[in-house]
C-alpha cells in the first residue's frame, strides 16, 4: 500500500474565523473554496502539500480537547513566537526542547484546537 496524506478535516464554528487565522495569519493559501450540502468548505495549503479543510458548521465533529493537534515546521521558532504575539495569539504551550535538533510550542486556534509550530535544527 503506498498512502500519503491528502487533507486534515477541521469542523469550525465561525469559518471567517478560522480562514483569518490559518490564511491571514499562519499564511496558508486558499487553494479552493466551495459549498457542499449547505456547507461552506475552505481547503488551504501549498501546492503538493496536505491541505487544512475548514468545514464551517455549528457542531464540531472532534472537541478540542480530544488530542488531536495540527502542526507546522518553521525556520524560526522564536521569530514566529514574536510574529504570533503581535497578532494577539500567545503561546498556549511551550516553548519544549525534548531533543537538541527539535523545539516547539502551541497556540490555540478560534475553535480552540491546538496548532503545534515547530522548528528542526
Amino acid at each position: 500500500m503506498n498512502l500519503k496524506m491528502n487533507w486534515i478535516t477541521l469542523r469550525v464554528r465561525d469559518l471567517e474565523a478560522s480562514l483569518h487565522f490559518y490564511h491571514g495569519i499562519l499564511g496558508l493559501p486558499i487553494e479552493r473554496q466551495f459549498e457542499s450540502r449547505g456547507r461552506q468548505i475552505v481547503m488551504l495549503g501549498p501546492e503538493g502539500q496536505p491541505k487544512i479543510e475548514l468545514i464551517q458548521g455549528s457542531d464540531p465533529a472532534l472537541l478540542p480537547e480530544c488530542g488531536v493537534s495540527v502542526g507546522f515546521e518553521t525556520e524560526s521558532l522564536d521569530g514566529t513566537i514574536e510574529e504570533l504575539k503581535s497578532h494577539g495569539i500567545p503561546v498556549a504551550r511551550g516553548p519544549v526542547s525534548p531533543n537538541p535538533h527539535l523545539r516547539f510550542f502551541y497556540v490555540l486556534d478560534p475553535d480552540g484546537f491546538e496548532v503545534q509550530i515547530a522548528e528542526h535544527s
